[in-house]
């Protein structure tokens, strides 16, 4: 019996090396799931080169001679690179599996901000510079952090954002070119934007992170 099944072992394990030489897997792949540059909007993960990529510009051309193509400008989230890159109508690229997790802005650290998930206590550290829209996290501000291959490499700040106004100048100092009456405002995450010129230091503020504009008071609760 103890031949047999000896002997039964060394069967099972030639065939599985013979499988392996021979490209056969004992399972199927993860399928990848396919885009194309029809796909594209600001903010899209893909895949290329081997790294992840955030699109951050694109546009479409159909010039009158020749095939339509687009440009793009992608931004590497493993290094911080740039890149402007033209592709072809339709060419088609690997989505970026990303997976996302919810976690809390904690502190910042040199050149990271440090994230922490509040059910587990494990932390995850980005480069600041990495992070589009980084002056407009505020601590204990609850977020989505990106993860790639296990590695986090991005943060989703909401396209609105309510923060306090932490220094500006008194109203009659503000400017009214062009028939607004604006002034500098500095925002209790670091982050500087025009406001109306009314607006006052201690003051709850929504703003438009994408265009860094303001969208109005906010009643303190």
């Amino acid at each position: 019996m103890r031949t047999f099944l000896v002997g039964s072992l060394a069967v099972a394990a030639d065939a599985y090396l013979l499988g392996a030489r021979c490209g056969i897997q004992s399972s199927r792949a993860a399928p990848v799931n396919m885009g194309n540059t029809n796909d594209f909007k600001i903010g899209l993960t893909i895949e290329f080169e081997n790294s992840v990529w955030k699109v951050q510009e694109f546009l479409h051309v159909k010039p009158g001679k020749g095939s339509a193509f687009v440009r793009s400008k992608l931004k590497n989230l493993e290094t911080g690179n740039v890149l402007e890159k033209t592709w072809k109508a339709g060419e088609s690229f690997p989505d970026a599996q990303v997976d996302k997790e919810d976690m809390t802005y904690s502190y910042e650290d040199g050149a990271d901000l440090v994230f922490m998930n509040m059910e587990t206590f494990e932390e995850e550290r980005i480069p600041k510079a990495a992070i589009d829209k980084a002056d407009f996290i505020k601590e204990e501000m609850g977020l989505q952090i990106l993860k790639w291959q296990g590695k986090a490499i991005d943060v989703q700040v909401p396209k609105t954002v309510t923060l306090k106004v932490t220094e500006t100048d008194p109203g009659a100092k503000g400017n009214t070119a062009q028939g607004r009456a604006e002034k500098p405002a500095t925002l209790e995450s670091g982050a500087t934007i025009n406001v109306p010129i009314f607006i006052e230091e201690g003051e709850l503020i929504k703003v438009d992170t994408e265009d860094r504009k303001y969208l109005g008071r906010v009643k303190a609760e």
